[in-house]
């Protein structure tokens, strides 16, 4: 595992094509943003492990809804 220590507004690259930005860093929570091409699947690591139909709720993945530029929130 590779651990790295960033501020906020700095960034971490993963290969070509995928950045993580560090936005807020809290007492216990940390706000990230990750820029990846839409093939790439990312999933919190508790959804990822949570079997489907666990809860009765769909499939993770099926209510995942891509949203356009102007409908994210930009936190100051």
């Amino acid at each position: 595992m590779l651990v790295l220590t960033r501020r906020t507004s700095e960034t971490i690259r993963i290969g070509d094509n995928i950045v993580i930005r560090v936005n807020r860093v809290g007492r216990q929570q940390v706000s990230l943003g990750i820029e990846a091409p839409p093939d790439v699947s990312v999933l919190r690591g508790e959804l990822q492990r949570m079997p489907d139909g666990a809860t009765g709720n769909p499939p993770v993945a099926a209510s995942l809804v891509p949203l356009a530029p102007e409908q994210f929130r930009v936190s100051a």
